[in-house]
């Protein structure tokens, strides 16, 4: 316990770098107001050409504030937000946060059935969609969610110049959709809202303790569970954020293909606001054509995905010519990168420029990453950020600290730590746990930590395979199998050994990459087979090989495991 206790992490920090932080705002919406009076005309995003300036996005957050007042939402009322990354998602975040209401991302990729059961599970009041969604899915579910009873529909292109909406319509290139009169529900253009209501948010108390944000985990297990985040917790990844990397008011570009109903998301656009950044918004994270034009036009100085968008990125020729010297930092985070494929991208945007992390909704959502100036090993997370510890615990009694370099659970305690799941005692006893004084959040992730410090992700606790008694992780083969250029997306899963059902087999899915798509499925096995031969211990090596076309990724682009069992 004394070795994690010590913060063996702290002599790898980068010398600027303060091992505590100190949070002076008393919420979100105060440094909002910060940001107004000193940033007010610097520009706030850009989308498709349209930019808007922090006054006038305050202005109009202002005005759906107090929509939302005067239809009777009170202080902790939960709104969702379904929608992609557009102009109306600011809006309603920071407009939802001044009426003193909850925010909680809601996926438009979500069936009717996943939407019926979280608007429920977090009794939302009031809901932003998109009108194809409205037309498509809402009338049908109308009836099914009773709290639901305010409604703002939206077309994606609402905020474009006329003449652009006329053509996206004429060539039917952006869906949309007809809104109609729902029973028990007050239906309220989004954009109308910001016309009929003055800028005239409620004033409220707010403080750190209040909650803002209720963000569903990913439920790769079960159902989704709705994390608690307070404005402190929020505020404490803000100001840890802005000391590791020395944000500069005012100053950075922020591109990001994270879409903001996620985690991570939410967090990048939260804290571009909080630091008065140029935000670059993209409504669709795998056009990677958008993404490199906007990186062309904009040379931004911070960027955020998941690896699987950075290998798309890769394929593109036109990314590839991309001037990257004004870029400071890629953050990677929500899935390992694959240590060749990570240099191979640094060969284009420039060395050292990758920062994986390690975070997780119920954390606020980050709580390691790798120094911005300092040494980044590849393969790990990188290092607890400020006011944070982390201890590896022994698998079996969840408690027990295993020795430095010794593989077992990561717990987690810090400011950025969730309240708890909303409405569900039980699962909040499970992960969050009491011990010497402190709340410790049970990630489920295994781990182990070297001795500077920096934190390692073997696998997660329900992807580790047993194989005869022995312990697979998926994550340390698959980045060996990464190794083959054939390999675009791969997958280990464990299935029952049909020969001693107590145990399993190794399986492995494999999508092929575009320039080996025509290369036998055989040849490929038998290649595969040698490299793991040469790198794996016998039983890890893969027993059964499945080759398909696509395999499925969640909607932040991680590898969908759960459809592939």
């Amino acid at each position: 316990m004394m070795i994690y206790d010590s913060k063996p992490w702290l002599k790898s920090y980068d010398p600027d770098v303060s091992p505590e932080i100190e949070i002076t705002d008393n919420s979100l919406i105060e440094r909002f107001n910060r940001v107004r009076q000193q940033l007010g005309d610097h520009t706030a995003f850009q989308f498709l050409d349209v930019t808007m300036t922090y006054e006038s996005l305050m202005e109009s957050a202002d005005c759906f504030a107090r929509c939302l007042a005067d239809h009777n939402l009170k202080k902790g009322d939960v709104v969702a937000i379904n929608l992609p990354n557009t102009p109306q998602y600011l809006i309603a975040l920071i407009g939802t946060l001044k009426a003193g209401c909850v925010i909680s991302g809601l996926s438009p990729m979500l069936t009717p059935k996943e939407m019926i059961y979280q608007l429920n599970d977090c009794k939302a009041k009031a809901l932003i969609t998109l009108d194809a969604i409205f037309e498509k899915r809402l009338t049908k579910i109308a009836e099914d969610v009773p709290d639901l009873k305010l409604i703002f529909p939206t077309g994606l292109l609402d905020f474009l110049p006329k003449y652009k909406q006329i053509l996206a319509r004429l060539f039917k290139r952006v869906p949309s959709g007809q809104i109609s009169d729902l029973p028990d529900k007050k239906i309220i253009s989004f954009k109308e809202s910001l016309y009929l209501y003055p800028p005239n948010a409620p004033e409220l108390d707010i403080t750190q303790s209040d909650p803002c944000f209720l963000q569903y985990t990913g439920g790769t297990t079960g159902k989704p569970k709705g994390a608690v985040l307070t404005h402190g917790n929020a505020m404490a990844n803000m100001f840890q954020f802005e000391d590791w990397a020395k944000m500069e008011w005012g100053k950075e570009l922020i591109c990001s293909g994270f879409p903001m109903f996620h985690a991570a998301g939410l967090t990048i656009a939260t804290m571009s606001i909080c630091f008065g950044c140029l935000q670059i918004l993209i409504p669709d994270p795998r056009d990677t054509k958008r993404i490199s034009r906007e990186c062309a036009k904009f040379h931004p100085t911070f960027m955020a995905n998941v690896p699987t968008l950075y290998l798309l990125l890769l394929q593109d020729p036109e990314f590839k010519k991309l001037d990257f010297s004004n870029l400071r930092v890629c953050m990677s985070a929500a899935a390992p990168f694959p240590v060749e494929s990570m240099k191979q991208f640094e060969e284009i945007i420039g060395p050292g420029k990758i920062a994986e992390l390690y975070g997780m909704t119920e954390t606020g959502p980050v709580q390691t990453m790798n120094p911005y100036k300092g040494h980044k090993k590849p393969g790990s997370v990188g290092l607890p950020l400020q006011s944070t510890l982390i201890r590896i615990v022994d698998l079996v009694d969840g408690n027990t600290p295993v020795p430095i370099g010794e593989e077992g659970e990561i717990i987690v305690s810090g400011p950025q730590v969730m309240k708890g799941y909303f409405n569900k005692p039980e699962e909040t006893a499970k992960a969050l746990r009491e011990y010497d004084g402190r709340i410790w959040m049970h990630t489920g992730d295994i781990g182990r930590m070297d001795e500077d410090g920096y934190v390692y992700i073997v696998d997660r606790a329900k992807d580790m395979i047993n194989v005869g008694g022995f312990k697979v992780f998926s994550r340390e083969v698959e980045e060996e199998i990464y190794a083959h250029p054939a390999v675009e997306h791969c997958a280990i899963i464990g299935i029952v050994n049909p020969d001693r059902p107590e145990t399993e087999v190794v399986k492995l899915v494999i999508q092929k990459s575009l320039e080996y798509k025509d290369k036998p499925d055989e040849v490929i096995k038998e290649e595969i087979l040698q490299l793991a031969r040469e790198r794996l211990s016998p039983y890890k090596i893969p027993k059964i090989f499945d080759f398909i076309e696509e395999i499925p990724l969640t909607h932040v682009g991680k590898v969908n495991k759960k459809a592939l069992r």
